[in-house]
């Protein structure tokens, strides 16, 4: 007899649906897999074999084969065991095929029969509804996750003879609760910006930032402040929508991070500078995202910028242009989504002591040619970071404590409110997400602001990336400040953190 079960394979952060087709017939008893599976796949095999005697259903001593369809497709990892089991006691009478038709499947057998969770549930289920399934059998682990997706019954079973019961009709699990979270705020941590004491320009820097979602370089000794101030950013960055949230956690879910429900807080990554880059951009075989997609919708933080190898930070040159990694493996193309806010730190030069540096000129061009060009072009904000004084250090907490990280909060969420009105129907969530077109069309400058950034653009010698980079910059502060308008002012600003503090334009 013949019985198909539908399941999916993973295809970046979404999913491709496969045909488990399973032929029972009499021979010599042997199980054939065939349709381009992996090492994992082909295991199965046994995984299967053992499940279903140790659940106490029949294993046939017949002459079997599985087809993973369509066979073009690379399939990878023990996903598909709860397929092949199920079309398995389909083909061989052991429950009724008829009620396959809406259900589709996915999880991993251990050998008692057990379900293990899988990566990737949600773009299991995202896949189930797409493709007209009603029903989507999972494991209990996966449960929660799965059901964020509506229209798609998810069926949580713990084992295989659990699901035995369930096909024949004889068991039916509690549904999952979905786990949508009301989101608010960030709890209250030590990481508290209001408690930073000076550093005015740099808090005023990271406010910009996070209002905008741009990218932003910290250049100042060791000590100074860079990392301190760069970990309390999560603080003041807005809460993410329930859309963002899903893409989130349906990245999180692939990569194997997933905690079983809606992931409501933004990302915040911080790899060792010692990261390769197919660590920092993703890569591997099958390809799996990397740091720069596991920030998307937070903050990717590379402390010790000028430490990490060149050829890590040139790869992210194109996809911190393009929001997207594309990662080619033979015949196979792969897209990640990489909208995240890069955030680095790095010193002044490679001794970094500044009061008594003896570096030679050579010296610190080597070191400065670590950060290349066109990687510096695409960070909106250069800001210098210098020592706190010590009597401000000493100073008592009533008398030096500034904005608490909340009201930051809050002027960020209304600017970036308003980004989310003026960008709508556009694909693009904040003013950094903007491409030129789009931003020559939407950055409305007044007289004054037009002749300053002609002006003043010219002395600094940006390119057109530049030019684009600080008018999205200028809209950003403006939408701080709650102006339609884009002033002489905003552009001033903008234009003084392109200004490096390495001696040349970051443009």
């Amino acid at each position: 007899m013949l019985a198909s079960v539908a399941t999916f394979t993973l295809d970046g952060i979404s999913s491709r649906e496969v045909t488990v087709e399973v032929d029972a017939r009499r021979g010599l008893p042997t199980f054939t897999l065939v349709g381009l599976a992996d090492r994992a796949v082909r295991e199965s095999r046994e995984r299967v074999r053992a499940a279903l005697l140790n659940s106490g259903l029949d294993f046939p001593q017949q002459r079997l084969a599985a087809n993973l369809a369509p066979a073009h497709v690379h399939k990878h990892g023990a996903s598909f065991d709860l397929a092949i089991a199920v079309g398995l006691l389909a083909a061989t009478g052991q429950v009724p095929h008829e009620r396959l038709a809406s259900h589709a499947v996915c999880g991993e057998l251990s050998l008692s029969g057990r379900l293990r969770p899988v990566r990737g549930a949600l773009a299991f289920a995202v896949g189930a509804r797409h493709a007209g399934y009603e029903h989507l059998i999972v494991p209990e682990e996966n449960a929660e996750e799965a059901a964020l997706v509506s229209e798609v019954e998810v069926l949580p079973v713990p084992d295989l003879a659990r699901i035995v019961d369930l096909l024949r009709g004889e068991w039916a699990p509690l549904a999952p609760v979905a786990g949508r979270r009301v989101f608010q705020p960030p709890p209250p941590s030590e990481l508290e910006l209001g408690e930073v004491r000076g550093h005015a320009d740099a808090k005023r820097a990271l406010e910009i930032a996070a209002a905008g979602g741009h990218n932003l370089l910290m250049i100042g000794p060791p000590g100074a402040g860079k990392t301190m101030l760069a970990r309390r950013l999560p603080a003041i960055l807005p809460p993410l929508s329930f859309e963002e949230a899903l893409e989130v956690t349906q990245i999180h879910s692939v990569a194997g991070l997933a905690p079983g429900g809606l992931v409501d807080r933004r990302p915040f990554r911080s790899p060792h500078h010692t990261v390769s880059a197919q660590g920092l951009v993703g890569g591997a075989s099958p390809p799996r995202p990397g740091e720069l997609t596991l920030a998307h919708r937070g903050v990717l933080f590379l402390d010790e910028l000028a430490e990490f190898s060149r050829a890590a930070l040139d790869a992210m040159r194109q996809p911190l242009e393009e929001g997207v990694v594309e990662i080619v493996r033979g015949q196979r193309s792969v897209s990640f989504p990489a909208r995240g806010m890069l955030v680095a730190a790095c010193n002044d030069c490679p001794c970094g002591r500044p009061a008594v540096c003896s570096c030679s000129d050579l010296e610190l061009s080597r070191y400065l040619r670590r950060l290349s060009g066109p990687l510096l072009d695409r960070i909106d904000l250069v800001c210098q970071i210098e020592a706190v004084p010590t009597v401000e250090l000493v100073t008592g907490p009533d008398r030096s404590r500034g904005t608490s990280s909340a009201e930051v909060r809050d002027q960020v969420a209304r600017a970036r409110r308003r980004q989310v009105d003026r960008l709508a129907s556009t694909g693009a969530h904040c003013n950094a997400d903007m491409d030129g077109s789009l931003t020559r069309r939407l950055v409305e400058l007044s007289s004054d602001a037009a002749a300053s950034l002609l002006g003043l653009s010219q002395g600094a010698a940006l390119s057109g990336r530049g030019h684009d980079r600080v008018l999205r910059v200028a809209r950003t502060i403006a939408d701080l400040a709650v102006r339609e308008e884009v002033e002489a002012r905003d552009v001033e600003e903008a234009l003084g953190y392109r200004l490096s503090p390495f001696g040349r334009v970051a443009a």
